[in-house]
């Protein structure tokens, strides 16, 4: 359906220049998901450490709970500055990183494991993308 056909061109052109740049919107989803997530890690360790499994806990150089705390708190600065828009470019390509070795992963733990890694492997492939689209503007917007 065109909304333009129906309402005419003015006020669909009036509501597009009233809403936030798309890069906008996706900068504070990433954000506040990342903070969130700190938020959370911080409150339930617990529960993240769920997703280590035995072959890579002894990898770690602390305790799974105490990875997830450590996590936590990087999570909440680094979600924090991107909703901010400060540090943008450093704090999403963190984010970007991060969620691209977790989303590596969690494609290895579900093709060993199966179970819920699969369903968190999926949705992570598009925070990844997210992440990098946020840093990519960004770096743009920084001049490189």
């Amino acid at each position: 359906m065109d909304l333009r056909r129906l309402v005419g061109d003015e006020p669909v052109t009036r509501l597009v220049d009233r809403t936030p740049a798309p890069l906008s919107v996706a900068r504070v989803g990433l954000g506040a998901m990342v903070f969130l997530a700190g938020v959370h890690k911080l409150l339930a360790p617990g529960v993240w450490a769920t997703y280590v499994t035995d072959w890579l806990a002894p990898w770690l150089v602390v305790s799974p709970v105490a990875f997830m705390l450590v996590n936590g708190v990087l999570e909440v600065g680094f979600g924090a500055a991107i909703v901010a828009d400060r540090a943008t470019a450093f704090a999403a390509g963190v984010a970007a990183v991060s969620l691209s070795a977790t989303t590596a992963y969690l494609a290895l733990a579900a093709a060993v494991e199966g179970g819920f890694f699969v369903d968190v492997f999926v949705r992570d492939v598009g925070l990844s993308a997210l992440a990098w689209a946020v840093l990519l503007d960004a770096l743009r917007r920084s001049g490189g």
